[in-house]
C-alpha cells in the first residue's frame, strides 16, 4: 500500500494555510483538492495556499486551485497563493489565471492580505 502524503492544512495567525509540494501533478492533485476543502471549511475568510516550494504544476494541479476559488467566491471568500517559481508563475500567466487568482510573493503579503479580507478592509489593487 502506497504511503499517502497529505497536504498539511496550518491555521497562521488565523488564517488557513495549505503547503503544497514540489510538484503538483495528476498524481496528487486530489489530495490538494481534498486539503482545500479541509481549509475552505476552516477558514472564513481566506485560504492561502503557500506554492513557495512548488517548482511544477499541470493542469490537475491548476483545477484544484480553480475549484477552490470557485468555491471561495461563492462562499464571500478567496483563494490566494503563495508563488516563487518562474516556471509556476509563467504557467499562470499563459492560462490567464495570474488574472483570476491572487497571488503574492511571500507567505507574509499573502497573510497580511487575507487579514485585510477578514476585517473588511478590502484595498482593491485596480
Amino acid at each position: 500500500m502506497m504511503n499517502e502524503v497529505r497536504f498539511p492544512v496550518e491555521m497562521v495567525r488565523g488564517i488557513a494555510v495549505v503547503v503544497a509540494p514540489e510538484e503538483i501533478d495528476i498524481t496528487n492533485a486530489p489530495r490538494l483538492r481534498a486539503a482545500l476543502l479541509d481549509a475552505g471549511s476552516r477558514g472564513r475568510a481566506a485560504v492561502v495556499v503557500d506554492m513557495s516550494g512548488t517548482r511544477f504544476c499541470d493542469t490537475a494541479g491548476l483545477h484544484a486551485l480553480v475549484g477552490a476559488h470557485r468555491r471561495a467566491q461563492a462562499e464571500g471568500s478567496r483563494v490566494l497563493l503563495v508563488v516563487a517559481a518562474n516556471a509556476v508563475l509563467r504557467i499562470l500567466a499563459i492560462t490567464g489565471l495570474d488574472q483570476a487568482l491572487a497571488h503574492f510573493t511571500s507567505l507574509d503579503d499573502a497573510l497580511a492580505a487575507a487579514q485585510a479580507t477578514r476585517t473588511g478592509c478590502r484595498s482593491d489593487p485596480g
